[in-house]
């Protein structure tokens, strides 16, 4: 398989994707060196709807091989603790009124991933067997929760199975600058050195 995976057509990626997956090497997280089971899918933004497709086919294709997944979409994880707390309506209300700014400190506030995030994301790992997770829906909360620090907090409660995040712009390794996540290939998403890149994953 070619190390230049991504930038293959979506077919390939595909295959690719579900060849890693399904592998006992994968599901058993070896040859991790004891690091977190953690992968990311970087892809570009243009390409979001191509790529909620193949996540939809990558878990029937998956199910239908008996590895079952578990996804968090972090924007439907949003919507769904507001309304637990039943501030939903407010939320709405208050978005027209205050400044982007004070909009985004008030959700930052209500997604901390320590305090409520994590734990909600801990609440569904529980009530479902699965055998690896995707988390999805990370441009759409950005920009009041970072993807490094949903993956920082994530590596006590997922630290047992293998975990792919897709990411919409590039995970980028540099000898200079480490290793970071950049959203949509322009916002830099800060250092984060614990996690593998799938396309570089082989089966």
């Amino acid at each position: 398989m070619s190390r230049d995976v991504s930038t293959q057509p979506i077919k390939q990626r595909f295959e690719h994707l579900l060849a890693v997956i399904s592998s006992p090497r994968f599901l058993k997280m070896e040859g991790l060196n004891s690091e977190v089971p953690f992968f990311i899918c970087p892809y570009a933004p243009s390409e979001a709807v191509e790529m909620e497709r193949l996540q939809r086919q990558l878990i029937n294709s998956l199910s239908q091989q008996g590895v079952q997944v578990l996804e968090i979409n972090l924007y439907d994880l949003c919507i769904e603790l507001l309304k637990e707390r039943e501030i939903w309506e407010q939320v709405l209300e208050i978005e027209p009124t205050v400044s982007k700014a004070e909009f985004k400190e008030l959700l930052q506030g209500v997604f901390d991933p320590e305090d409520n995030l994590i734990p909600a994301i801990s609440v569904k790992i529980t009530q479902q067997p699965f055998d690896v997770m995707f988390l999805t829906g990370i441009g759409e909360v950005f920009p009041y929760i970072r993807s490094h620090n949903v993956l920082n907090n994530l590596q006590r409660a997922a630290k047992d199975w293998p975990t792919l995040m897709f990411f919409p712009g590039t995970y980028s390794h540099s000898a200079a600058t480490g290793t970071s996540l950049d959203l949509f290939g322009k916002l830099h998403d800060d250092k984060y050195y614990r996690a593998y890149n799938i396309y570089h994953r082989e089966p």
